[in-house]
């Protein structure tokens, strides 16, 4: 049976640092905002991160996309990896319209503890989580949000984080 899981496919993704994103899908984006993100990028990108995992296409990951991207001019060592929730969108022909090959070095499909079509987006954004050395959250909001229960698992796993959003930092 063919493998279809490409984790660490790279040189690249094997030697730096994973750093992922997660936040609302409605935010007021800010010059301060994406100047802080800027900063941030850039301080880990200096401590030996250079793979960024994105899963979502909320406002908050999209503006994380597009400050990685801008970065990636001059850190061309910068690999954007985008992670399925479908093990079929790893084929090109089969994946969303909107993820252009052009926008990620690498598309992946991480295994899953539980793959329920309700949970797939949790369960995808924990196992980016535990992959993960760092993780970015713009976490506003408590409850049912699915960036306040990834922002969650992190502080359970104890993985390093900020939060641009109101709610706690670690």
């Amino acid at each position: 049976m063919i493998q279809l899981v490409l984790m660490y496919n790279t040189i690249d993704s094997k030697s730096s640092k994973i750093c992922s994103c997660f936040g609302h899908s409605d935010i007021v984006i800010t010059d301060e905002l994406k100047e802080k993100l800027r900063k941030c990028y850039r301080t880990l990108l200096e401590e030996g991160f250079g793979t960024f995992y994105f899963g979502g296409l909320s406002m908050f990951d999209d503006l994380c996309w597009q400050v990685v991207s801008e970065l990636k001019k001059e850190y061309p060592q910068i690999r954007r990896v985008f992670c399925l929730t479908d093990r079929r969108h790893l084929r090109p022909s089969k994946r969303p319209k909107d993820l252009r090959d052009e926008d990620f070095e690498e598309f992946v499909y991480l295994e899953l503890e539980f793959d329920f079509y309700k949970t797939r987006l949790y369960f995808r954004n924990v196992e980016m989580i535990k992959q993960s050395d760092f993780v970015v959250f713009y976490v506003n909001k408590t409850g049912r949000s699915g960036a306040y229960k990834a922002m969650q698992f992190a502080e359970k796993a104890k993985k390093k984080f900020v939060n641009f959003g109101s709610c706690q930092q670690n």
